[in-house]
């Protein structure tokens, strides 16, 4: 892990889900319909949520993430008893208002005010991302959202990651890729970004062939690692 490995990046971009917009969020507004089962289902959907991206892609059978997450819900409350088409409309209907963390405005603000490009690079589907980002108020924040509606393909592939050097018209080695998910920032190293693990559930470092450039507890840590690169 280089102390400067920051230092030349000239565009930080973002995973969403998990990065920028807590997926908890989403059974935690609607807990007490829930029930007892709230933090299993919530788990249960978000892991199902992941693996039928990567197994859609495997299969090249491409479907949007609305539809994923849709499944995903669907599996969840089937094995957690829930049977509530109403509740069903309300927990999707929360993943276009998803919470932001505590840090994440402040921390975007003072990138973009230290003249950095920003950009999310996710596998959500473009109305989710546009929905959530206006919701939370930063999608003025951001040069590009990229999403892989037009790929047909989820990341970790490198041609999502090649997205933002497109777009952002940059090198992979200027850019700094934030992402809460071990699997996401080893395809983004992989691909040749810098790469921030945001682990703030400080899980173990995936068993993948790229490690993360650093690790942080939350977005607000780049801050002083980008200010002393500036300066440098």
């Amino acid at each position: 892990m280089s102390d400067n490995a920051l230092s030349s990046c000239r565009a930080f971009v973002f995973d969403a889900y998990g990065t920028l917009f807590d997926v908890g969020s989403a059974v935690a507004r609607l807990r007490d319909s829930v029930g007892d089962e709230a933090d299993r289902l919530s788990a249960l959907w978000r892991q199902k949520q992941l693996e039928y991206t990567w197994l859609r892609s495997l299969m090249g059978e491409f479907a949007d993430f609305w539809t994923v997450t849709g499944d995903a819900l669907d599996f969840a409350m089937d094995q957690t008893g829930k049977k509530d088409p109403a509740l069903r409309a309300k927990l999707m209907e929360t993943y276009l208002s998803l919470d932001t963390f505590p840090e994440v405005v402040s921390t975007l603000k003072a990138l973009k005010d230290q003249g950095h490009k920003l950009a999310i690079l996710s596998n959500g589907a473009r109305h989710m991302l546009i929905s959530a980002a206006k919701s939370s108020g930063i999608l003025s924040l951001f040069d590009q959202i990229l999403c892989v509606d037009d790929l047909k393909t989820y990341k970790p592939h490198p041609d999502v990651y090649q997205l933002a050097v497109d777009k952002l018209e940059v090198e992979p080695g200027e850019i700094s890729f934030q992402s809460s998910n071990g699997w996401d920032i080893a395809g983004a190293g992989h691909f040749g970004f810098r790469t921030a693990w945001i682990n703030r559930a400080q899980n173990p470092t995936e068993r993948l062939s790229h490690v993360p450039d650093v690790i942080l507890g939350g977005l607000d840590e780049l801050l002083p690692l980008v200010s002393q690169n500036n300066k440098s």
